[in-house]
């Protein structure tokens, strides 16, 4: 019998080792994972942000590119009015 119990308490060692090493194995991973991330995350929101300032400073360009080409259509527009205005008072002393 004592064969018997010396064989069952050194495999219910070896299973508790097993456990309790599976077990750090597990809160080990767990941590790195968590750590991970929490770097992941941290990352991303830095980036997003850096693309943020970038796309605001596209917009104010944008409308201000957009802003200038309307002045420059609107110019072209009065110009265009005032030949028209002129080139009909030339027209009408031609023929009238």
């Amino acid at each position: 019998m004592s064969k018997k119990k010396t064989k069952l308490a050194t495999v219910k060692k070896t299973i508790a080792n097993a456990i309790d090493t599976t077990k750090k194995n597990v809160k080990n991973a767990n941590s790195i994972a968590l750590k991970s991330s929490e770097e992941f995350i941290n990352e991303s929101l830095t980036v997003a942000t850096q693309w943020q300032h970038v796309s605001a400073k596209a917009i104010k360009g944008g409308f201000k590119l957009a802003s200038n080409q309307q002045d420059i259509v609107f110019n072209a527009l009065d110009t265009f009015k005032g030949q028209l205005v002129q080139g009909k008072k030339r027209f009408t002393k031609l023929f009238a």
